[in-house]
């Protein structure tokens, strides 16, 4: 058998936790209240097994011992997420940036397979996908 995760955390540098939080529930995401939420920290919860932990540049720095990558001029990956529809894809990314996110190039639709990107506060890169899969099948 393949190795698999029971549970996903992808650990990010903000420049301010507090309205990283305020964002990410913007766009309709929770917080987990298993994880402690401070100045320094935040869990929110993506998906039922997946998490992205909101630390602070420098406790993240002090966790890895490694420089933070410079998001306006680098992009350490990208993390992408499916929905259930276009309009969901499209309603995300209007609200990232109704809420301070930038828009990262147009709509791309492949006709079983949609998505469109945006830039947090922090310069992360979010993919947002629907696919189609009976369409992707056929």
């Amino acid at each position: 058998m393949a190795l698999t995760s029971t549970f996903t955390s992808i650990n990010l540098p903000v420049n301010n936790v507090e309205q990283s939080k305020v964002f990410f529930t913007g766009l309709g995401f929770g917080l987990n209240p298993q994880f402690p939420q401070n100045e320094e920290s935040a869990a929110i919860v993506i998906g039922d097994s997946l998490q992205v932990m909101l630390f602070t540049k420098e406790l993240l720095k002090s966790l890895t011992q490694k420089e933070n990558v410079d998001t306006q001029k680098y992009a350490q990956m990208t993390i992408a997420l499916a929905f259930e529809s276009r309009e969901k894809v499209d309603e995300i990314v209007n609200t990232a940036v109704s809420l301070g996110g930038k828009s990262y190039e147009e709509p791309e639709d492949y006709g079983f397979m949609y998505h469109w990107a945006f830039e947090d506060l922090d310069g992360h890169m979010w993919v947002i996908n629907y696919m189609n899969t009976d369409a992707a099948q056929g």
